[in-house]
């Protein structure tokens, strides 16, 4: 992205969304505690989006303690919170203008990992400016982690936002890289550091329900279509929830999409040491003077 041609009106729904996000994750976060059911915290997130005037952008992502994103509860799912590092990621959007922020609560007892990437997101919007490098941005979020001691997650990265897409270029690494791209005036990011006490690295988990429409191809089975034909009109390519879907046994239809590409897959990302991971994440606006931060 460079000096996107946006109008006025699209940056005010960017910052519409980034307003509802803000009051929806402290809200969200407040429900966080001991024996509190991670179903009704996504469902209390998800409604109360919609209540704001917005709609979901992604599904709430929940993830406990070595997960790092992806992480959404089942429909039937009867999972509480423990003593764990639990880790809240929600997008809004309005009109497809998205805003994507996250937060940890830590019930774990390991508070210096919620500062160190809540530190990290801090240091990196300050160095935003115009011209400034996406590795240095990576620089500046992989100093403030090593300083605690820890480490960033690697294989994840922030990301640029456009009208209904949620994770679009440019990306911005948790670590100084030489590759990267300049932000120019306009560019819409979510940065969002990850830090672990392991070795900083995340693979694909065995649970997925995340998924998002890719194209909508030729599908025969009567089923499998007309799951499609829901997708499309209620969700476009933004990502969705397998309990979003009305009819509980639509997960055959899921599968099957997904085998024929028709819809794309996220599974579970976990840490692969099995260590706890962390996040923090705003959306910023690049400015003439810097960032306007939109979620908080």
């Amino acid at each position: 992205m460079s000096d996107v041609d946006l109008s006025a009106e699209q940056y005010e729904q960017y910052r519409e969304a980034g307003e509802i996000l803000e009051t929806v994750l402290a809200e969200a976060a407040d429900r966080v505690e001991v024996g509190a059911s991670h179903l009704e915290v996504a469902e209390f997130a998800e409604d109360r989006i919609e209540e704001l005037g917005g709609a979901p952008a992604f599904p709430v992502n929940i993830s406990i303690d070595e997960e790092a994103s992806h992480a959404t509860p089942a429909r039937d799912d009867e999972s509480v919170f423990g003593e764990e590092m639990v880790c809240l990621d929600i997008g809004v959007h309005v009109d497809g203008w998205i805003a994507d922020a996250a937060t940890t609560v830590d019930l774990s007892g390991n508070p210096e990992m919620v500062e160190a990437a809540e530190d990290a997101l801090a240091a990196a919007i300050d160095a935003v400016e115009p011209g400034v490098h996406t590795g240095e941005i990576g620089a500046e979020i992989e100093a403030a982690i090593d300083s605690y001691d820890l480490n960033p997650v690697v294989n994840l990265t922030g990301h640029g936002l456009a009208q209904w897409d949620a994770h679009t270029g440019p990306n911005v690494p948790n670590r100084g890289l030489d590759t990267g791209v300049e932000l120019q005036v306009g560019d819409v990011v979510a940065i969002e550091p990850f830090v672990t006490d392991g070795s900083g690295k995340v693979g694909e988990g065995s649970k997925t329900e995340i998924y998002s429409l890719v194209s909508e191809g030729r599908v025969r089975n009567r089923q499998a279509r007309q799951v499609m034909e829901t997708v499309a009109e209620a969700y476009r390519e933004l990502p969705f929830a397998a309990r979003w879907l009305d009819d509980a046994r639509a997960e055959m239809s899921l599968r099957r999409l997904t085998m024929n590409d028709v819809l794309r897959s996220y599974p579970v990302l976990k840490e692969q040491d099995g260590a706890l991971v962390s996040q923090a994440e705003h959306t910023i606006i690049v400015t003439e003077d810097g960032a306007e931060v939109t979620t908080g």
